[in-house]
């Protein structure tokens, strides 16, 4: 039986899994997430997502730098968890750590159908490739980036007005819904592992500042899919005049034109 649950997760993203875990009523004994970073034009140091919530539920939350340092793994040993959740953790998991839990399942919440997507912003790379369908894939975790068997997925519409925002709270609480179902087909032995297809594989890297810049030469449609992917974070936009404007919204109007 799955009850003691040992969570790694960071962003807005990872929220509503945490969440979900709670409501079912299993046994957070500690969570994890990335130290905090300085933000904003001061820089002042801020907790993460995962760390608000998680102490504003009683939780303990641990930071570590590294998960593969001896000490951390160690502490987590000492934890003795049934199952391993990751959801937007942001650091990949030592063999170590993915072998401790006493079901032998650590898993992931991931924001595509994978093997396509695999990577740091899937719903970024989504809907900038003009993508109209996404997901949620539950998958066992391995040591290598998001290679691991398949646990369970579900499908969700990328919707004309969706943008990276709207898009990820959707399937943050898509995802939250799948991975509380995906746990009760496990301890009923329910869910059959299935390997991904690593000839269909696909990769999403981290956004790169120069993803953000407007391409004139690229379509009408191709521009809009890049505005709506970078919105809210950090907004698309070109440079007139010497300074940088920023775009949040736009419509294609023609697909071809002229000039």
């Amino acid at each position: 039986m799955i009850r003691r649950v040992l969570f790694f997760g960071t962003s807005e993203f990872a929220v509503p899994s945490l969440l979900a875990l709670v409501r079912a009523g299993y046994d957070l004994p500690v969570v994890i997430t990335q130290p905090d970073r300085p933000t904003g034009r001061r820089l002042r140091l801020q907790p993460t997502p995962v760390r608000r919530v998680a102490e504003q539920h009683a939780l303990p939350v641990w930071t570590p730098e590294k998960v593969r340092r001896r000490e951390f793994l160690e502490q987590a040993r000492a934890i003795a968890p049934d199952l391993i959740v990751v959801a937007a953790f942001g650091q990949i998991l030592p063999e170590a750590l993915l072998k401790m839990p006493s079901s032998g399942w650590a898993i992931n919440v991931h924001a595509s159908l994978l093997p396509k997507y695999r990577g740091a912003a899937p719903i970024q790379h989504a809907i900038l490739n003009g993508e109209t369908e996404t997901g949620i894939t539950i998958m066992q975790m391995e040591p290598t980036l998001d290679t691991g068997p398949v646990l369970s997925q579900r499908t969700c519409p990328i919707l004309p007005d969706d943008d990276a925002g709207i898009l990820e709270a959707k399937l943050a609480e898509l995802g939250a819904e799948l991975l509380v179902e995906t746990i009760r087909g496990l301890e009923a032995d329910a869910v059959q592992p299935q390997p991904q297809d690593h000839s269909l594989a696909t990769y999403a890297p981290p956004i790169k500042r120069e993803d953000s810049f407007i391409r004139w030469s690229e379509t009408a449609h191709r521009t809009w899919c890049r505005v709506r992917a970078m919105s809210p974070k950090s907004g698309a936009g070109f440079f007139c005049m010497g300074k940088w404007v920023k775009v949040w919204r736009c419509a294609p109007i023609e697909e071809h034109c002229d000039q």
